[in-house]
């Protein structure tokens, strides 16, 4: 196992990907991919390959379910059976159920829910190839898909994790690193109101280790956040010019 561990930075300070420690991996999004939804996006992040599609608001079935104060958001992640390199059981899993809650509530403080009493919103989000921090690329295209569907919004929400590799704290984990590495932690933060929405941590870290690895993921955050608002601009800009 230590051999193993070894390998995952080389002599360089280079990763097993060529990156170096505080580099994300390459991420290409696209705003409105789906014509049936309300709001979609589409993330690449390494070989994440993961859709997000939004619903609403409408009005909630069944009716017990509804708050006479505010909207529901739900949200339903799910992992493709073709997503991982064995196949996975296309039933919910206990950890598909738990990223559904943590990612939901996640972008729950980014949303006037408080607009739209007796109504829902649901968020479909699809792991269509899974390569470590899917619930971190879930949460940027999930919130992405929210303001494309025209819901008010306070922030948009990006999200990155870090971690500890090879007793190095390095930005953004993919599969390898996420598995071997000995601690991951997914945050999620509102940039332009400075507020936080995620953090976890899986593993051990030292306080200093700790407070590392969330600043490294808060940078992270906000080099996506500019990447997100470029795509909201250019399908906005190009809607535009079409009318035109």
């Amino acid at each position: 196992m230590s051999q193993k561990l070894e390998k995952l930075i080389d002599k360089k300070g280079l990763r097993l990907d060529g990156r170096k420690l505080d580099e994300l991996r390459s991420i290409k999004i696209e705003v409105g991919a789906l014509s049936n939804a309300d709001g979609s996006a589409y993330i690449q992040q390494g070989k994440n390959k993961i859709l997000a599609a939004v619903y609403g608001p409408k009005e909630l079935h069944p009716k017990h379910l509804a708050l006479p104060d505010r909207m529901v958001l739900r949200c339903r992640y799910h992992m493709a059976p073709f997503s991982v390199q064995e196949r996975k059981s296309p039933a919910p899993s206990r950890r598909e159920i738990e990223l559904s809650k943590v990612i939901r509530e996640a972008l729950e403080p980014s949303i006037f829910i408080e607009y739209y009493p007796r109504t829902s919103i649901d968020l479909f989000i699809e792991v269509l190839q899974a390569d470590g921090g899917t619930r971190c690329a879930s949460i940027t295209a999930a919130s992405l898909a929210l303001a494309d569907a025209g819901i008010p919004m306070r922030d948009l929400v990006a999200s990155c994790a870090a971690g500890k590799v090879d007793d190095t704290i390095v930005l953004d984990l993919m599969d390898t690193e996420d598995k071997v590495g000995t601690a991951d932690v997914p945050v999620a933060l509102m940039p332009n109101l400075n507020a936080i929405t995620l953090l976890q941590m899986d593993g051990i870290l030292t306080l200093e280790e700790f407070e590392k690895a969330v600043n490294l993921a808060l940078e992270g955050c906000r080099k996506i956040y500019t990447m997100q608002k470029e795509t909201l601009k250019a399908k906005y800009i190009g809607v535009k010019e079409v009318e035109e």
